[in-house]
């Protein structure tokens, strides 16, 4: 099967959640045979990560406009045109914003497959016309495609009770159990002791909320613990610039955007991970974070009600004086490594069920 892939800004080493889940799955059923191409967004390719291919994916550049309000639809447009060119069996479009080409692609006589990685409508940083676009992104998406990927169970529960789309092919995100890392030179570096710093993960949007946990940790100003932020914008704008002047006057660590060893060091020694999201799909970064046996804390939204999870590792999303409370009962406690049943996030079993996924389509 030759499968094109769009919707994501790229692979390898580039920030977000759904381009994490694609360097994972895509080299995996790259393994057992499938002709894959991954359309690439060429103002985030850069010098490290300029290649051609990757574990046996072919990569392709796209020029694309670095505007948030335009940079999804001129890609994944550009890319349809382009698969259609390489004569691709599937073209297999991640998120709600780019599955508006998918009439197009079916236009063309491509199979679809759509993966919903959540409701980006939800996001805070879009306006209402672009909000009107996600929701029909994901109501064409989900009418037109020919299978419907969802990460989660409530949104595939959403879709039924919308759109009546009832076939949907549930397949999580996954998380690789990692091999703990014993060195502690880049936590050095930053000025951290192990079990003595706070950690939360991801792109610097207003949605992740990562402003509401620096005011929380002033506020209870934690004696002898550090809060440690790993992450950066995609573009730079007035959030961003805040909450790094926010950081700063805290004392909050910003480690910019960082992946491999320096990200083994610091979720392998840290005491808590907080993920304080309004709006997520499946986070692989909470999934990560479990994989590492952390104890966690995060807002109660449906995406991070995870059954691996207790009651106690919830706190009201948005509410800065439960958030509070919450971080003073977890440091009160002596530090705990906690084991969690990662046995569904599998990835080597997520890339079967996908391809399983296209085989139907295909009707193989």
């Amino acid at each position: 099967m030759k499968i094109a892939v769009t919707g994501t800004r790229g692979i390898p080493r580039i920030q977000g959640g759904v381009e994490t889940h694609c360097e994972e799955l895509f080299p995996r059923i790259a393994a057992y045979g499938a002709d894959i191409t991954i359309y690439r967004r060429a103002s985030y390719v850069t010098k490290a990560n300029r290649l051609d291919s990757f574990r046996g994916i072919s990569l392709v550049d796209i020029p694309t406009p670095r505007r948030k309000s335009v940079e999804a639809i001129v890609h994944t447009f550009r890319a349809v045109i382009a698969a259609k060119k390489a004569n691709a069996d599937i073209i297999h479009i991640h998120a709600i914003g780019p599955a508006l080409l998918i009439p197009l692609a079916k236009m063309l006589g491509m199979k679809t497959v759509m993966t919903n990685h959540g409701p980006d409508y939800e996001r805070e940083k879009w306006g209402r016309s672009a909000k009107f676009m996600l929701r029909l992104g994901e109501r064409l998406g989900t009418k037109y495609a020919d299978a419907v990927i969802v990460i989660s169970d409530h949104i595939r529960s959403r879709l039924a009770r919308q759109y009546g789309r009832t076939d949907t092919d549930l397949i999580f995100n996954g998380v690789n159990i990692p091999e703990k890392s014993t060195d502690t030179d880049y936590i050095n570096s930053l000025g951290l002791e192990p079990g003595q710093y706070i950690l939360a993960i991801g792109r610097f949007v207003k949605e992740k909320n990562f402003h509401l946990l620096v005011e929380a940790y002033r506020q209870i100003s934690p004696t002898g613990i550090r809060l440690v932020i790993a992450g950066d914008a995609d573009m730079p704008d007035d959030y961003s610039e805040s909450l790094k002047c926010q950081a700063k006057k805290t004392g909050a660590i910003l480690t910019g955007f960082i992946k491999g060893q320096k990200l083994n060091q610091l979720m392998s020694h840290a005491r808590l991970f907080v993920l304080p999201s309004t709006h997520e799909g499946l986070p692989i970064s909470l999934l990560e974070a479990m994989s590492y046996g952390l104890d966690v804390l995060v807002s109660d939204i449906d995406a991070n009600t995870l059954p691996q999870l207790e009651k106690t590792d919830f706190f009201r999303v948005g509410d800065i004086d439960d958030l509070c409370t919450s971080l003073r009962r977890k440091l009160s406690t002596s530090p705990i490594e906690r084991t969690y049943d990662l046995s569904g996030y599998d990835w080597d079993k997520i890339a079967r069920q996908t391809i399983e996924v296209y085989r139907r389509v295909c009707g193989k």
